[in-house]
């Protein structure tokens, strides 16, 4: 803090001395005191103190010679003198005194004590200084008032914060849940003592029912002093209309529908009814409570249902639009033949699984018909074989007979075969 000097003369030396010590004592004292002496300096800090508080005085000096040191209040009443307290204030205490510091503590500060403390050295010539006591004065009271405790949505509404009796003036400001909203603000001087008044126009809907609105004061002698209230909103129902049966499925001619209508608000709906927009209500819908059951759908039953729903600030409504579809059709079961190709699909699970699946089938197919080929070309050379050999085995049986019953003995026979000698040298035999 900036530090203040102010030269003074012995009529003010004598003045500050008035009325507790006798002026010749004084004058005797100081002039006693007051060594001849240059190049001292006399230094102190300005004082900012909370009411109630404690607030310290001190006067310094630098290059000290063992002059005099004085305090004095801003009637220049000698606090002390030296190590004496002449003022008889026990509120002022010694704290530390040495030829280089008086300082002196002042308890439960007011506002009466403000003002300029004179920090007086005797020397040739005499020196002085003062410091400022300065004291704050946090708010006594603070309140929210609102100007109507239960609003309906859609409504604004005023609400009023005061911080009385404060110094210096206090700067309110306003908060709705975490959101700072602004306020305009009056000041009123009574005195020392400043009162503030903020206003707050807010419009409220449901989502402000049970938020708090805070009025907060920032203020240099006081922290984090708030106080608040909550809002109480009302408004009217909020409807809800939901599918029970059946779950996230087509409604289907033949099949049961059931409905649930859910309504909230505040304050809770007590009247809630179900209605056909548009038409009657068919004779087979069932109502129970918040609940609309059909259980044989229609194509009659198609139109917008309506669930309403009403409390004592209005009425609301939420629709379900019914559209009945086609009974589902019925598909006959696979026959035998088919079943084969049921297996196709699960095949194809995979584009390379399915071209492995298929080179393996067509070599097994190659394979087999090779195979088959070769088989039947076999049995062909056999059968082609067979008769060949049987037929050349007749005929040598047939040529080894003829003349044999005419022979008297076997050569006979070979000589009368085929004509006699010539005949049997033509005959050979082929093997084959």
């Amino acid at each position: 803090m900036a530090s203040r000097a102010e030269p003074s003369g012995p009529s003010a030396r004598g003045g500050g001395g008035a009325g507790l010590l006798p002026p010749l004592l004084v004058l005797f004292a100081a002039a006693a005191l007051i060594p001849r002496g240059d190049g001292q300096n006399l230094v102190t800090e300005d004082v900012t103190v909370v009411e109630g508080e404690v607030a310290t005085i001190s006067c310094r000096v630098k290059n000290s010679d063992d002059s005099v040191i004085q305090l004095l209040n801003p009637n220049r009443q000698t606090i002390y003198f030296r190590d004496f307290r002449p003022l008889k204030d026990s509120r002022f205490q010694l704290v530390n005194f040495s030829n280089s510091e008086l300082r002196v503590s002042l308890t439960n500060v007011s506002i009466s004590d403000e003002g300029r403390y004179f920090c007086q050295l005797y020397t040739d010539p005499p020196q002085e200084i003062y410091t400022t006591i300065t004291v704050l004065v946090p708010p006594r009271n603070l309140v929210i008032d609102i100007q109507k405790e239960i609003a309906v949505e859609g409504e604004e509404i005023e609400l009023n914060c005061t911080a009385m009796a404060s110094r210096p003036a206090t700067t309110i400001r306003w908060f709705k849940g975490n959101k700072e909203l602004t306020g305009k603000s009056e000041v009123e001087q009574w005195s020392d003592m400043y009162t503030v008044t903020s206003q707050l126009f807010l419009k409220v809907g449901r989502e402000d029912d049970g938020v708090p609105v805070i009025c907060l004061v920032d203020h240099p002698a006081v922290k984090d002093l708030q106080t608040q209230r909550y809002l109480e909103v009302m408004y009217k129902p909020q409807v809800r209309v939901s599918q029970n049966y059946p779950v996230q499925g087509l409604t289907r001619e033949g099949e049961p529908l059931e409905l649930t209508c859910a309504a909230f608000g505040k304050p809770q709906p007590t009247d809630m009814r179900w209605l056909r927009v548009d038409d009657e209500m068919p004779q087979h819908v069932v109502v129970s409570g918040s609940n609309l059951l059909i259980s044989n759908l229609n194509k009659t039953d198609n139109g917008t249902y309506r669930c309403e729903a009403s409390n004592a600030v209005g009425k609301s409504h939420a629709d379900y639009m019914l559209f009945v579809y086609d009974p589902p059709t019925t598909i006959p079961p696979p026959t035998t033949t088919t079943t084969t190709t049921t297996t196709i699909p699960t095949t194809i699970t995979d584009s390379r699984a399915g071209e492995e699946g298929s080179i393996r089938t067509v070599d097994h197919a190659v394979v087999g018909g090779v195979v088959a080929v070769v088989v039947f070309a076999m049995l062909c050379l056999l059968i082609i074989l067979g008769r060949y050999f049987a037929r050349h085995k007749g005929t040598y049986f047939t040529h080894e007979a003829k003349g044999a019953d005419d022979a008297a003995d076997a050569d006979t026979a070979i000589i009368n075969a085929e004509g006699g000698q010539n005949n049997s040298e033509e005959k050979k035999e082929y093997f084959i």
